[in-house]
């Protein structure tokens, strides 16, 4: 498509978003405003402007509930087992394997990578969350650090060589023309190399403050207290009596049971599904097979410990959950749907344009424009492509940049005299580690919302290790390769 004046304009808001991130400033109201401008000079017509902010925030949020869905069930989980305290109960065993916060950093990272390599991060991140975490934290590992892990290991160094179900391969593959394995194969080492030097920087930044000792309650920083509520159990004075104290003794000891075994189940399902050739609970289904087993058990564990006042306890318990995922996730909306006008699948909903009609894509038509000022020379095609990838990853996808990377790969490699497969590879690496870890309204707010921390901040922590990891990663593929 030809670039047209909205196009500019939707360049310029988001280098201005990008600055505004790297100054820590909100950037929900540039987003809002420069949704707006492109859809009027698009289309001519201030009440399309109008239309377009509507469309965007509710395209993100049908987009997006998924997981707002799945960290409202599982706080209402949470806050259940809470009231019976099996949640204490709960990390007991795990506590004695995580000792203090250094092997807890390192069970968290080996424990997401394996989840999220056969499964896709989407339905490991609450596994993790739920069960792991705590466990971590108490042990001595700040919950900002335990959420890069998460974000670096899951949507990082597992999605980005998507080496088990090699979705993002035979994108990148396909569109470059070339066999789907080699691919797969260069991007599962690059993706290691990656992963390891970026968690490597996360574990040396922030050795200071992991506890050794294990003793980390005494100690607790404030996003650590937030995560267990630390203020909401001292500010709990009321005498229980002594039947519900044996109730809750006997239910709490229970759940603490069932809980981790059914999630143990759910997760040998899953597995057995893979190991005989199923592909029934990858991504979306995963995350939904995982939600409904938690509503269930906050529904048990809510109905044994109030029984007949169940009936409002259970309501009141997904409210919390609901009313805690908007309140922490909201911002997120509007910057995604600013961002999905970067793609043509949704450009048509936003600007509500005939079926017929031709589809923008303001972001990726500007780099297709931009792909024949590339100099023809490996290093700079490679780190080109590497650029692409992460400014693709900008619609917090990942995924749908690959056909892009992909065809760019094939028209690159004869001139710069490098293997398309190692383009493609690169390419495939910039844009999920880019989709999936330094942009706040991708998958990221889902381990951001389990963990009761700011989006924008855990992704402006993940810049540095990430993109320094990638340009290193890069240049090992174009010596090598």
């Amino acid at each position: 498509m030809e670039l047209t004046f909205a196009h500019w304009v939707y360049a310029i808001v988001t280098v201005s978003v990008i600055a505004t991130m790297l100054f820590r400033r909100g950037v929900v109201l540039p987003v809002i405003i420069g949704t707006f401008l492109v859809a009027v000079i698009y289309k001519g017509s201030l009440i399309a402007g109008f239309q377009a902010v509507f469309n965007a925030n509710l395209l993100a949020a049908k987009e997006l509930f998924s997981i707002f869905l799945i960290i409202s069930l599982m706080i209402a989980l949470l806050n259940s087992l809470k009231d019976l305290g099996a949640d204490k109960r709960l990390i007991g065993p795990i506590e004695k394997v995580m000792v203090n916060g250094h092997v807890s950093y390192l069970v968290l990272m080996v424990t997401t990578y394996v989840i999220s390599l056969f499964f896709w991060p989407t339905p490991a991140v609450p596994l993790i969350c739920a069960l792991l975490v705590p466990a971590a934290v108490r042990a001595g590992l700040p919950v900002m650090t335990a959420a890069m892990v998460i974000v670096i290991a899951g949507q990082g160094m597992a999605l980005s060589s998507d080496y088990i179900m090699q979705v993002a391969p035979m994108l990148s593959a396909k569109a470059a023309g070339i066999d789907k394995s080699m691919v797969a194969d260069k991007t599962l080492v690059l993706s290691v190399i990656t992963g390891v030097l970026a968690l490597s920087y996360v574990y040396v930044a922030h050795r200071k403050s992991i506890v050794k000792n294990g003793q980390h309650d005494s100690k607790l920083n404030p996003e650590d207290a937030a995560f267990f509520g630390v203020a909401n159990e001292l500010a709990a004075t009321a005498e229980e009596s002594a039947e519900i104290i044996q109730r809750k003794n006997t239910w709490g000891k229970v759940f603490a049971v069932l809980v981790p075994l059914s999630m143990l189940a759910v997760m040998i399902y899953m597995f057995s599904t893979k190991l005989t050739g199923g592909t029934g609970f990858e991504g979306t289904d995963g995350a939904a097979f995982i939600g409904g087993v938690a509503t269930v058990l906050f529904v048990l564990a809510t109905v044994v410990f109030n029984r007949i006042n169940a009936l409002d306890k259970v309501s009141e318990h997904l409210t919390e959950g609901f009313v805690f995922a908007f309140r922490a996730m909201a911002p997120v909306i509007p910057i995604a749907g600013f961002f999905f006008m970067a793609s043509s699948d949704f450009t048509g909903t936003i600007l509500s344009l005939d079926e017929s009609a031709a589809k923008p894509a303001f972001l990726f038509d500007m780099i297709q424009a931009g792909q024949s000022y590339i100099p023809e020379n490996a290093f700079v095609a490679g780190f080109g492509l590497l650029i692409v990838g992460l400014i693709t990853g900008l619609d917090g996808s990942g995924f749908s940049g690959l056909p892009l990377t992909g065809a760019l790969s094939g028209a690159l490699a004869s001139g710069s005299h490098i293997d398309p497969s190692t383009l493609a590879a690169i390419g495939q690496m910039g844009a999920i580690w880019g989709g999936g870890t330094i942009v706040a309204w991708s998958s990221l707010v889902a381990v951001a919302g389990f963990l009761q921390l700011s989006p924008l901040e855990l992704a402006r922590k993940n810049f540095i290790p990430v993109v320094g990891s990638l340009f290193i990663a890069t240049l090992v593929a174009i010596l090598i390769w």
